[in-house]
């Protein structure tokens, strides 16, 4: 099945009077919730929904307790998450301390299945 898109006129942010383009956005289908997912799965084995349900909110609560400490987080097939940040530069490496982080986020990246599944998306334009 396809993943629908539509066109969308952007200028360029940096530039105000250099032409607009168009680009691909892709439109979502809707969300698939912790629940749906659950379900999904315990209907896929034998394992209950409440198993399910444990197992994944444990990973939730795993996940950032273990990036807090310093860890990559590797999930096998299912990929890995990290922490990343943004940090302002200062003039000498004495004077770098952990004021100068802007910004901190999480970052996934998705394992080798996954990155092949993703690579065989096919787009259609809505």
């Amino acid at each position: 099945m396809a993943i629908q898109f539509n066109i969308v006129e952007k200028g360029n942010p940096s530039d105000i009077t250099a032409p607009k383009k168009f680009y691909v956005s892709p439109v979502s289908a809707g969300e698939i919730t912790l629940d749906d997912l659950v379900d999904d799965i315990s209907h896929a084995s034998s394992v209950t929904e409440s198993d399910v349900y444990a197992v994944l909110q444990s990973l939730v609560r795993e996940i950032p307790k273990n990036i807090a400490r310093g860890y990559i987080v590797r999930l096998g097939n299912l990929g890995s998450f990290r922490l990343g940040s943004n940090s302002t530069g200062s003039t000498t490496a004495e004077e770098v301390s952990g004021q100068n982080i802007v910004r901190t986020r999480l970052l996934f990246h998705p394992g080798t299945k996954i990155r092949k599944e993703m690579s065989d998306l096919t787009f259609k334009k809505s």
